[in-house]
């Protein structure tokens, strides 16, 4: 099996000085497109820790520190990421590097997990919700938000472009797709929606009374 991994790491390693910039589907458009709608969505919410998986740039965080005092940890697997994330001097904030199914944290550490536009570079998906699952406290909420379509469309990036592709894309799926994804690791599916014709947010919740499924 290729190396997503290390695919991803160098992938974004090399755009990291210039991610915030470039404002095209190649670099951030997507994913500013994700946070904005994270942010909007988290303006109305009460917490005190949030995980973002996936942070590249500390874009999110960014955001949200301005709306909401909060300790923000981000979590990125490529290390020129973090190191233009901590350049920003966000406030409350911290970075590391890791990967979304090894996350570095106790159980129940944080009220939100955030995942915006990383989620397809993932190639043990199944792991990195249950990560999630683990690490959110009681009631928390995870909000995944990614590019991805299911149907053919979906088939031919997973089966034929994606394997030629060498920027560590590993798999999509819709929004439905991520929802099962979600119900299996033992979520309940808050809020599903299309942001735009590709793009869609999912947000699950830990209920109080859940107990982590078997890993």
């Amino acid at each position: 099996m290729k190396d997503y991994e290390a695919l991803s790491r160098k992938h974004f390693d090399a755009q990291a000085p210039q991610y915030d910039e470039r404002d095209t589907v190649y670099y951030s458009r997507e994913g500013k497109i994700s946070c904005r709608d994270i942010a909007h969505k988290l303006s109305s919410f009460s917490y005190t820790s949030l995980l973002d998986v996936g942070c590249g740039t500390g874009f999110l965080i960014d955001l949200l520190a301005k709306q909401r005092k909060a300790r923000y940890v981000g979590l990125d697997l490529s290390p020129e990421m973090i190191r233009m994330a901590e350049k920003k001097q966000i406030l409350g904030a911290e970075f590391t590097c890791g990967t979304a199914d090894r996350l570095p944290f106790p159980d129940g550490t944080f009220d939100i997990v955030t995942c915006s536009q990383s989620f397809h570079h993932y190639p043990y998906p199944d792991k990195a919700m249950s990560e999630a699952f683990r690490v959110l406290k009681p009631g928390g909420l995870y909000i995944l938000s990614d590019t991805g379509v299911g149907g053919i469309g979906g088939w031919i990036d997973n089966h034929i472009l994606f394997r030629l592709s060498r920027s560590g894309d590993c798999h999509t799926t819709n929004r439905h797709g991520i929802a099962r994804m979600m119900e299996k690791a033992g979520f309940v599916v808050a809020e599903s929606r299309q942001i735009s014709r590709f793009i869609y947010t999912v947000t699950g919740r830990k209920n109080k009374a859940a107990a982590d499924p078997e890993r």
